[in-house]
């Protein structure tokens, strides 16, 4: 694989675009799916830090795009990678694409951040489309490497 790989999750959320976009620039909705904490707002040209404190785990978001209600492109992760999260709106609702892709590992490595960052963005996505359409709080990320 060439370091042109790419990874690719998406859902369809069944609500405002306006909302489906909110949850992921706002940490006072995205906490209810995906980080317990953050230090603020997505907004283009920050830096912004998101926190895990169940794994006891943090990660600097730089924030170098926002088109409200379609584009928002971050790079963070160690080492980085490039997030973009793409809001398209459909028939039936919001399509969100989240696309990660700038990995530095080859091989059997590559294999491996490839298959964790499409199970986490799945993961977030799920968790998001519970939250925003049903107001249920899953803990997905929380319970999918429980401590005890």
């Amino acid at each position: 694989m060439s370091s042109n790989s790419y990874v690719e999750a998406q859902m369809l959320i069944r609500k405002p675009i306006e909302d489906v976009f909110e949850a992921f620039i706002n940490p006072e909705v995205t906490t209810n799916f995906w980080f317990t904490k953050s230090t603020g707002k997505l907004e283009e040209g920050k830096t912004i830090t998101w926190e895990w404190e169940m794994y006891g785990a943090k990660s600097e978001v730089k924030v170098h795009q926002i088109i409200p209600n379609q584009l928002i492109k971050t790079e963070w992760g160690d080492p980085s990678v490039h997030v973009d999260y793409e809001f398209k709106q459909m028939e039936k609702g919001i399509l969100v694409v989240i696309k990660s892709y700038g990995f530095s590992q080859t091989g059997e490595d590559l294999l491996k951040v490839i298959n964790d960052n499409t199970g986490g963005f799945t993961t977030v996505l799920d968790g998001c489309k519970a939250y925003l359409e049903h107001r249920i709080k899953l803990n997905l990320i929380e319970d999918k490497f429980p401590s005890k």
